[in-house]
């Protein structure tokens, strides 16, 4: 990896990060001075989704209102936080490969002596940077939010919060890694953006539609996103380590191959 590009990219990016940081641990906030609210009415709420159709309440991750993770998990992580990291990943690897070399910015680059993989890798670090940024403010904001907000009045896992934000770090890095490798092997910025918007969003809605029914529920194997499983972590299920396994080969894995598609392609410079 190159220190020096690396520093320049991250202050270049910067303050993205921290817009979306602080628009997340702002919005998780709201959440938890939300809940006590909630926490009054979790009976009748409770009857509300029960008389849903099962398929909407998988879809959308709603796990009940008997404690701040459970409300949060379904508010938030099941969809929200989704949507922001999906742009996130999407238009930040768009923005550190494709762009670059669409735009002949990786000329300047290579005519440093600098490889092509440290190169590469450099982005990738920065990538998965932004995405530990914006997670750790979101979970610092959540503990806070709880300290001041819930005391202890209210049940919340601490454990399976700490949990949901490493699940949904592990997910996106999955999705950043498949999004970056899109990006690596493209010559034309706008390309990459729809082709790895389109993967990604497509691997979404399989999940989403395989969860309304069963007799759909098939689509959900062709997606990533089925291992992404919010409801189940703050449900008390067991620690879902092959998940955690599988998506983190993902992301290796795409980044890896990101590197050396990179690494091996001719570029027009």
């Amino acid at each position: 990896m190159s220190g020096a590009l690396y520093k320049q990219m991250m202050r270049v990016n910067l303050k993205g990060f921290l817009n979306y940081a602080f628009g997340s641990a702002f919005y998780i906030f709201l959440m938890f001075w939300l809940y006590p609210g909630i926490a009054k009415n979790t009976e009748a709420l409770d009857d509300i989704v029960a008389t849903m159709p099962e398929g909407v309440g998988r879809a959308f991750s709603l796990n009940g209102f008997d404690s701040a993770e459970a409300f949060i998990s379904g508010e938030y992580y099941g969809l929200i936080l989704v949507l922001i990291l999906a742009i996130v990943s999407v238009q930040l690897s768009t923005q550190l490969m494709a762009r670059m070399i669409d735009r002949g910015s990786i000329a300047y680059l290579l005519s440093t002596p600098t490889t092509r993989v440290r190169i590469a890798l450099t982005q990738a670090c920065v990538l998965v940077s932004g995405l530990l940024l914006i997670l750790g403010a979101t979970t610092l904001a959540g503990f806070a939010g709880k300290a001041w907000l819930l005391g202890d009045r209210y049940a919340f896992d601490g454990g399976r919060f700490v949990l949901l934000n490493a699940a949904a770090f592990l997910m996106f890095f999955a999705v950043a890694g498949i999004a970056f490798l899109v990006s690596a092997a493209s010559s034309d910025e706008k390309r990459a953006l729809g082709l790895s918007g389109a993967i990604v969003f497509g691997f979404y809605s399989l999940d989403l539609l395989g969860k309304l029914g069963d007799g759909i529920a098939w689509m959900r194997g062709l997606s990533i996103f089925s291992l992404y499983r919010p409801g189940d972590i703050v449900g008390g299920e067991a620690f879902p380590a092959l998940g955690f396994a599988l998506l983190a080969a993902i992301g290796l894995a795409s980044f890896g191959a990101a590197i050396l598609v990179f690494k091996r392609r001719d570029l027009p410079l």
